[in-house]
C-alpha cells in the first residue's frame, strides 16, 4: 500500500471527527507545535493526528525531501528543466561554509556583491535622495514591495516606491509630486528585457530628463545583462548582477533587495539575510518530525492533496504583513502550479491550491463570512507577533491579538444548533421563527488552522517568515514529483502578447485571429478616442 492510499485511507475513517476532541488527549497542543529559537508554529487546530503524522512523515521521507534538500544546498542542478542549480541559499549564506556550482565556490561572487550593494547604499541614504523607485515586475517587485513594507518601523532612508504594471496608471500616479532631481530609480530585470519593466523605465527616464534629473547618475539596475543596461545608459558602477541558479520569486536576498536596504539600511539588511540563514541552518539539519518548514508543507499536504481543500487562506494579524499575501501568491503558485512530473508524465493528483489572503482584522469584515459558514472548508493560516511596534498603542495590539486566537478558535469549535437555538430565543423568536433564525447562526465548525508565532516583526524574524515558506514550497514540490524552480506557464501568454501588439496598435488587421479576439479589438479600436 503506497503512502498516498494510507493517508487517504486515515481521511476516511477521520473525515468527521470533531478537530476538538483531539484536545482530549494529553498534551495534545504541544505534541503538535513546533518552535525555531522565538518562532513557534502551531498546528494543533487540524485533524492531523498522530498516525496521520507518521503517514505524512513517511510520505516524505520515500519521496526523497532529505537527499533533495542536501543536493540543492549544495548546487546540485534540482531545476531539472533548465539544469539549473536552485542557491538562493547562498545569498543568505553570511557565515556558512563555501557552495560550489560546477566545481566553483560562488561565495566569493555573492559577499563580494552584497559588499558593493551596501555601499552603494549607503552613498544614496546620505547623498540627499528623498524618493527610491524599483521599478520591476513579479519577483523583482512582490518581495522587496512586501518587505519594504513589513520593516516600514526600521526605515531611516529615502521613500521607497514600486512600479510593476504595465498600466500607465502605476508609473503616472507614482511620478506625480516626486523631484526628478532628488529621486533614485532602480531598474530590476535580470535579462533587461522583460517588456513591462523596460516600458516602464524608459517612462521614467524621460520624465527625469525632462524635470532636470540626470539619469546616468540617478539610474541603477538589478540585471546580468551588462550589455543592455549600458546601452540604456547606466553607469556600469550602478549595476548589480546575480547568476541564474536565483529564481526571480526567490531574489529578495540578493540586489533585488536593493530598495530594501536603502529603506532600512545595511545593517538592519544583514539582519534579515540572518533571519533567513537561521531558518536555512534549522531546515538542513532538524529532523523531518520536528522541521518547521517540513511540518508546515505537510499540513499543506494534507489539507490540499489528501482532503481535497483546493485552496488556502493566508492571514496575518499584523497590518504591515499585508502584502504578504500576494507574495506568497507568486512563491507557491508559480512554483506549484504544475501539471507535469519531473520525467514529464501527467500529474497523478492536483498540485498546488489556490493561495490568497488578506490582513486581519480586515479580512474578518470581508471574507470571513465565507470561511465560517460556506460550503467549502478553507484552511487558514494565521500569522500573529506577541508585541507591536506602537508602544502607545498597545492595547490596539492587544485587540488584534484576541481577535486573531478568536478566529482559529471559532473556525475549530463552531457553534451548535442548540446554542444557536439558546441565541435566538434570548432575542425573543419563537415557533418557526425561532428555528428559522438559530440556523442562520449556526457554525459548523471543524474548520482547520494553523498558527505562526514570533514576538516582533523586525528584520530577522521577517528573514525567517521568507525562508519557512520557501522551504515548505521546496519540500511540497518534492512530495509531488515536480519541478518548483522554473515557470513555463507564463510564457506563452508573453508571446501572444508580443504577437497581438501590433493588431491593438492597429498595424495589423484581425483576420489572423479567433473570432473571439478579433471582436474584442474591434471594440477597443471604435472606443479607443
Amino acid at each position: 500500500m503506497t503512502h498516498w492510499k494510507t493517508l487517504a485511507d486515515l481521511y476516511q475513517q477521520t473525515a468527521d471527527r470533531p478537530i476538538d476532541a483531539l484536545f482530549q488527549t494529553p498534551n495534545r497542543a504541544s505534541d503538535f507545535a513546533v518552535q525555531v529559537g522565538d518562532m513557534f508554529f502551531d498546528y494543533s487546530k487540524t485533524n492531523i493526528d498522530d498516525a496521520t503524522r507518521d503517514a505524512l512523515l513517511a510520505l516524505a521521507r520515500d519521496a526523497g525531501v532529505e537527499d533533495m534538500r542536501e543536493a540543492m544546498f549544495t548546487g546540485a542542478p534540482i531545476n531539472s528543466t533548465e539544469n539549473r542549480a536552485v542557491l538562493h541559499t547562498a545569498l543568505r549564506n553570511l557565515d556558512g561554509g563555501p557552495v560550489e556550482v560546477d566545481g566553483e565556490d560562488v561565495m566569493p561572487e555573492v559577499l563580494g556583491t552584497l559588499a558593493a550593494m551596501r555601499t552603494y547604499a549607503q552613498k544614496i541614504r546620505s547623498g540627499g535622495y528623498t524618493d527610491v523607485i524599483n521599478i520591476g515586475i513579479g519577483g523583482s517587485d512582490l518581495g522587496p514591495a512586501m518587505a519594504v513594507r513589513a520593516l516600514a518601523p526600521y526605515h531611516d532612508g529615502p521613500r521607497c516606491h514600486f512600479v510593476s504594471n504595465v498600466d500607465g496608471a502605476d508609473i503616472g500616479d507614482t511620478l506625480r509630486g516626486l523631484d526628478a532631481k532628488t529621486t533614485l530609480v532602480i531598474v530590476a530585470s535580470k535579462t533587461f528585457t522583460t517588456i513591462e519593466t523596460m516600458t516602464n523605465a524608459r517612462t521614467a527616464r524621460a520624465w527625469m530628463k525632462d524635470h532636470g534629473g540626470d539619469p546616468v547618475v540617478q539610474f541603477a539596475a538589478l540585471s546580468t545583462s551588462a550589455e543592455k543596461t549600458a546601452e540604456f545608459g547606466i553607469d556600469p558602477d550602478h549595476v548589480f548582477g546575480f547568476a541564474d541558479w536565483v529564481g526571480g520569486r526567490y531574489s529578495v536576498w540578493g540586489p533585488i533587495g536593493l530598495s530594501l536596504m536603502i529603506a532600512i539600511g545595511p545593517k538592519a539588511f544583514d539582519a534579515f539575510l540572518r533571519g533567513g540563514q537561521a531558518m536555512d541552518t534549522h531546515f538542513r539539519t532538524a529532523d523531518l518530525h520536528e522541521n518547521m518548514p517540513v511540518l508546515l508543507a505537510l499540513v499543506g499536504i494534507w489539507h490540499n492533496q489528501i482532503c481535497g481543500h483546493s485552496t488556502r487562506a493566508v492571514l496575518p494579524y499584523d497590518e504591515r504583513l499585508g502584502m504578504l499575501p500576494s507574495y506568497l501568491q507568486q512563491l507557491e503558485m508559480e512554483s506549484n502550479g504544475k501539471g507535469v512530473q519531473r520525467d514529464g508524465s501527467d500529474s497523478p493528483r492536483h498540485t498546488g491550491p489556490v493561495v490568497w489572503g488578506a490582513a486581519g482584522t480586515n479580512g474578518q469584515h470581508a471574507f470571513y463570512q465565507l470561511i465560517h459558514q460556506g460550503t467549502r472548508v478553507i484552511p487558514c493560516e494565521f500569522l500573529l507577533a506577541a508585541q507591536g511596534h506602537e508602544d502607545e498603542l498597545a492595547h490596539h495590539h492587544q485587540l488584534l491579538v484576541a481577535n486573531c486566537l478568536a478566529q482559529s478558535q471559532a473556525l475549530m469549535q463552531g457553534r451548535s444548533l442548540d446554542e444557536a437555538r439558546e441565541i435566538a430565543a434570548a432575542k425573543g423568536f419563537l415557533g418557526d421563527a425561532l428555528e428559522r433564525q438559530a440556523r442562520h447562526r449556526v457554525f459548523k465548525g471543524n474548520r482547520p488552522s494553523t498558527t505562526l508565532l514570533y514576538p516582533l516583526l523586525d528584520p530577522f524574524t521577517l528573514g525567517q517568515i521568507i525562508a519557512l515558506y520557501e522551504h515548505r514550497v521546496f519540500v511540497e514540490g518534492i512530495i509531488l514529483d515536480i519541478v518548483s524552480f522554473d515557470q513555463w506557464g507564463v510564457e506563452l501568454g508573453k508571446e501572444l502578447a508580443t504577437s497581438l501588439q501590433p493588431v491593438v496598435e492597429g498595424r495589423e488587421d484581425t483576420s489572423q485571429q479567433d473570432a473571439s479576439t478579433a471582436q474584442l479589438v474591434d471594440f477597443i479600436h471604435r472606443h479607443r478616442d
